[in-house]
């Protein structure tokens, strides 16, 4: 499968032009049910991106509402083949958060936000190992190591030398202090991010705690933009069991606020790479003063 074929994303974005032909027919979802013969719930779920469409179903959809124009049945139809092939990350099973890493791979930008940890395209593999193995009880060893794996897989997307991705992130001081596996881990962490901080393609802002209370209190979250679609973002939101995505307009301009408020309060991205290399020297001196 070409590299730039994102099948979880292309049956999102097929389900969402399909409802919109519907909507544009004047039709109702349990109307195209009945003249299909098949129940509701499925035209919901095609429309959701929550399953796949075949070549065949988008021609007979395109033939209900009234779509007569071929070079757009053609491309919703080649829509419809690559939604139903398999993204890299399908070879590691089944993984938690396949829909996020599906969006991230096609996605032209991330901004996000963490109040506690390095963002997972940033971690150093030390550092991801041991995020994992402390935050989720009961993983087995076999688990952890396929997660590791997964997760150090997605990173190379900040690398793609064709289409490298524009990673945005302010991080609150609380991700620096916390000290994750130990001093050593955190200082090549801190490091780490430092360098990749200087790639004209990625910007850290630290959040300090001088600054007191801020909109980013309430919790982690990124926004998703898309490079066919820059006004149609998505708003991610990790939870420990069912993760949250916000795709409505409204809400996508909400965060897109919220985030613009924690740039404006954070550090610049050249201040903030002097302040971990503050915090570096104090990992550094624990290193090297264990007791």
């Amino acid at each position: 499968m070409a590299a730039n074929i994102n099948p979880t994303v292309r049956r999102r974005r097929l389900g969402a032009e399909l409802r919109r032909l519907r909507k544009a027919s004047g039709l109702k979802a349990t109307e195209v049910a009945e003249r299909l013969m098949v129940s509701q719930p499925k035209i919901s779920h095609l429309e959701n991106g929550k399953r796949a469409i075949s070549p065949c179903d988008v021609h007979d959809l395109c033939s209900i509402y009234g779509v007569t124009d071929q070079p757009v049945i053609d491309s919703l139809m080649q829509m419809a083949k690559e939604s139903a092939q398999q993204g890299w990350w399908n070879a590691y099973g089944d993984i938690p958060q396949s829909v996020y890493i599906a969006l991230e791979t096609d996605a032209a930008s991330v901004h996000a936000y963490e109040s506690t940890v390095i963002p997972g395209l940033l971690q150093t593999p030390a550092y991801a190992q041991a995020v994992i193995k402390e935050t989720i009880p009961l993983l087995t060893a076999e688990q952890a190591d396929t997660r590791l794996k997964v997760r150090l897989r997605r990173q190379h997307r900040i690398h793609d030398p064709v289409c490298r991705l524009r990673l945005w992130v302010v991080l609150d001081e609380s991700a620096l202090r916390r000290i994750v596996a130990s001093p050593q881990v955190m200082r090549e962490q801190l490091e780490h991010l430092n360098a990749l901080s200087a790639e004209p393609h990625i910007t850290v802002q630290v959040l300090p705690y001088t600054v007191g209370a801020h909109p980013g209190l309430s919790g982690q979250f990124c926004i998703l933009q898309f490079a066919d679609s820059p006004e149609a973002g998505v708003v991610y939101m990790e939870r420990f069991t069912n993760d949250l995505y916000l795709e409505k307009p409204s809400d996508a301009q909400h965060y897109s606020a919220l985030y613009d408020h924690l740039q404006a309060q954070a550090l610049t991205p050249d201040s903030s790479r002097d302040f971990i290399t503050e915090v570096t020297k104090t990992y550094i001196d624990a290193a090297r003063h264990p007791y």
